[in-house]
């Protein structure tokens, strides 16, 4: 799969899923809620300010029949709401509408009715190229904020897993750094360097490649892997990119995004059920790729093994 164009065409003809989405008074949300369910990929339970939602809706002439709303007006308690839908089995789905990351996270983290499994959850944001014909992963930009070592070879196999959901066998990890050189002075080269070293001896279940320390240019670019005599075959067709804490992921996706113009989705990985977690500012349509993302992930089996001084999975 390449693009979101066929990922819609695909989730088109998938049975129907029902989403919860917490603090859904937006109209992106909205938007993103009423064009899903006309193209059958799911339905939305809106649970946020009724009034507010109903409102919205009327200004961006948008028809709410076939959605159902819920009324709670507190966005804490929204999200905590929608998170149990999903948990209690009523909905299949958790969305993040016009809440903040880490309010949003507090429900999927609730010890009574959130959806942490017994895994590190990481997110992945899912970004469409079409100079490079295909989607580049990029982990982890919105939950983990400065990941070990330890952590960032469990955000790769999460990664790995998404990538290999999407059809992509045995993916190209790029671990991100400044520079393509070990410098004892910039941790990001020597965790991308242990973790080059783990993906050769097999430490990785599914197994992919994993290569770095590499700076974004060498990630993507073949001529300029070229240019740097940086070969191997991760430089220039990364498939996932692993950025070295939350900032440089989070500008790197941002700036894709709005000086781009690149279509993206967001999904967080590890968690008990499928959630769809993007931006506030990011548009409807990305919102709807997100949501087509988890129905595509919906019912995928997990069989994952990570080996660093003990078995995680």
């Amino acid at each position: 799969m390449k693009n979101f164009d066929q990922l819609m065409e695909h989730v088109e003809s998938r049975p129907l899923r029902t989403v919860a989405g917490a603090v859904a008074q937006d109209h992106t949300v909205l938007s993103a809620a009423r064009e899903a369910l006309d193209r059958n990929i799911a339905r939305l339970i809106l649970v946020g300010d009724e009034d507010e939602t109903r409102s919205i809706a009327s200004d961006h002439s948008i028809a709410l029949d076939g959605l159902t709303v819920v009324n709670e007006p507190d966005g804490l308690k929204a999200a905590r709401r929608a998170v149990e839908m999903v948990s209690s089995g009523e909905a299949e789905i958790f969305m993040k509408g016009h809440i903040h990351t880490d309010d949003f996270l507090r429900a999927v983290l609730d010890r009574e009715v959130g959806l942490k499994a017994n895994v590190l959850m990481s997110h992945c944001f899912i970004v469409e190229v079409p100079r490079l014909d295909k989607f580049i992963f990029i982990t982890d930009s919105a939950m983990n904020i400065a990941p070990t070592l330890e952590h960032k070879a469990e955000i790769v196999l999460n990664a790995v897993h998404l990538a290999n959901i999407f059809g992509i066998s045995r993916p190209k990890v790029a671990a991100l750094a400044a520079v393509e050189l070990l410098n004892p002075a910039m941790p990001a080269t020597i965790e991308a360097s242990c973790l080059k070293t783990m993906s050769e001896r097999s430490q990785f279940v599914p197994d992919c490649i994993v290569d770095g320390p590499l700076a974004f240019d060498l990630a993507i670019s073949e001529v300029a892997a070229k240019h740097k005599r940086v070969g191997g075959p991760v430089a220039g067709a990364a498939d996932i990119l692993l950025v070295p804490d939350i900032e440089a992921g989070n500008i790197l996706v941002k700036a894709r995004v709005h000086l781009g113009g690149l279509r993206v989705a967001g999904a967080l990985i590890g968690a008990k059920a499928p959630v769809v977690l993007t931006s506030r500012t990011d548009s409807a349509e990305a919102k709807l790729f997100s949501v087509a993302s988890a129905v595509f992930m919906f019912d995928t089996s997990r069989h994952l093994r990570l080996k660093i001084g003990k078995v995680h999975y």
